[in-house]
């Protein structure tokens, strides 16, 4: 068992490095969410360095003369450290880490970093670990030297990084016990997942852009509690409540954690077995901040990482959420992808009645229309009409009691 090093909290200054391949990329839009994350992480933006370049440096990341300009504006501002907004190589981490002489960071360590911090269950610990473990195992020497120069701060959240360094085979015995429990893990989910589906109960997954109002959604249609916070991956283990919609019928809705740029592999990897529910819903309902002026951008990162988890061909509920911040005669998002766009204030309850309106005309496309009489000794049946479809009519007679009604194919094949 690798120990956890525990660490006095320290807010820490850091510079923002970034490399610009083009004239019409992100890179501005990309080390601005990196400010938000090292601040989620506990440290505060000292300054920031972009540089222009055909292709990022295979030894520095960046060119010695911008090298010994972070090394100036490190001396200048008394900045701890620096982080590059994109995985660095072993040999970057360690070439920088000797040219710069300071604690070396990259995109993908910063967001571990804030998963570890922000796990609570201990199916969500587990796996940020296990992306922490595959991360660091190929950086040993790079991140030890590294770390070493603070003592703390970002990055040390985990596995300790002496018993890293120390010994290799450890860290894989580790990784081998990970993925064991969460493999078990995941084979009690297969079971929880056969027993919704032999419930017929509906599943909506939320998903979307971090920050975007996942858990405010969630919070207001279901009071499920989930923390709120204006930061980027406030929550991360996975919450699943239900919601019942016009007619009576329940769903259960899923959250998922939330996507971002850069999204690491091994992160992608490590949540696959939590991300996969979405796989299995019935409805995707995507959560988008359209006040955020990247708010297109955030829409398609969305659906890239869907598509990289083989999640297509469902229906899309696309709400494009924060309505109450977007300044009036604006004009507003569109999106195309989705089979419905609605506009909300997930935080006022502005346009949820919709949704709920939205989810329900959703399913019913997805279900078989009955107009039949049933036996009273077959009076139990109604529960279940009730609870998994939509019933629209009921009438007791001498015969029996007529029933129209919405019913999932499930629940017909149990009538036939």
């Amino acid at each position: 068992m690798i120990d956890i090093t525990e660490y006095t909290e320290q807010e820490e200054k850091v510079i923002l490095i970034g490399v610009s391949l083009s004239d019409n990329d992100d890179t501005m839009d990309s080390l601005d969410e990196l400010s938000e994350l090292a601040r989620t992480a506990g440290a505060q933006t000292a300054g920031v360095v972009v540089q222009n370049r055909e292709r990022i440096s295979p030894a520095t990341y960046i060119g010695s003369g911008k090298v010994a300009e972070v090394k100036a504006l490190l001396e200048r501002t008394g900045a701890d450290g620096v982080i590059c907004d994109d995985e660095l190589s072993p040999a970057q981490l360690n070439n920088l880490t000797e040219q710069l002489d300071t604690k070396v960071m990259d995109r993908t360590l910063v967001i571990l970093d804030i998963f570890a911090r922000h796990a609570t269950t201990s199916e969500g610990k587990l796996q940020v670990e296990l992306a922490q473990l595959k991360y660091r195992s190929s950086r040993l020497t790079g991140l030890g030297h590294s770390m070493s120069r603070l003592g703390g701060g970002i990055g040390t959240r985990g596995p300790g990084e002496s018993k890293l360094e120390s010994d290799r085979r450890q860290i894989r015995v580790r990784i081998g016990h990970l993925n064991k429990e969460l493999h078990e893990l995941e084979l009690h989910r297969s079971v929880t997942r056969e027993q919704r589906l032999r419930s017929s109960i509906p599943v909506a997954a939320v998903v979307g852009y971090t920050n975007a109002g996942k858990s405010t959604l969630l919070n207001k249609l279901t009071g499920a509690g989930i923390l709120e916070a204006d930061m980027l991956f406030a929550t991360l283990d996975p919450t699943t409540r239900m919601m019942e919609l016009p007619g009576g019928q329940q769903i259960l809705l899923t959250d998922t954690v939330g996507f971002i740029r850069k999204l690491p592999h091994n992160l992608i990897d490590a949540f696959h077995s939590t991300l996969e529910e979405a796989a299995y819903a019935d409805i995707i309902v995507h959560v988008v901040d359209a006040s955020n002026p990247q708010a297109e951008k955030q829409m398609h990162i969305v659906y890239d990482t869907l598509s990289l988890l083989g999640i297509k061909d469902k229906p899309v509920i696309t709400l494009l959420n924060k309505q109450d911040l977007i300044p009036e005669g604006q004009e507003g998002l569109h999106d195309l992808q989705a089979e419905h766009t609605i506009r909300v204030s997930a935080k006022y309850g502005d346009g949820l009645e919709e949704l709920a309106e939205v989810l329900s005309g959703t399913l019913r496309a997805q279900k078989i229309l009955i107009d039949r009489t049933f036996a009273y000794s077959d009076a139990g049946m109604l529960a279940a009409i009730r609870s998994q479809g939509e019933l629209l009519e009921e009438e007791y007679g001498p015969d029996g009691i007529h029933v129209r009604a919405y019913i999932p194919n499930r629940l017909y094949t149990r009538l036939t």
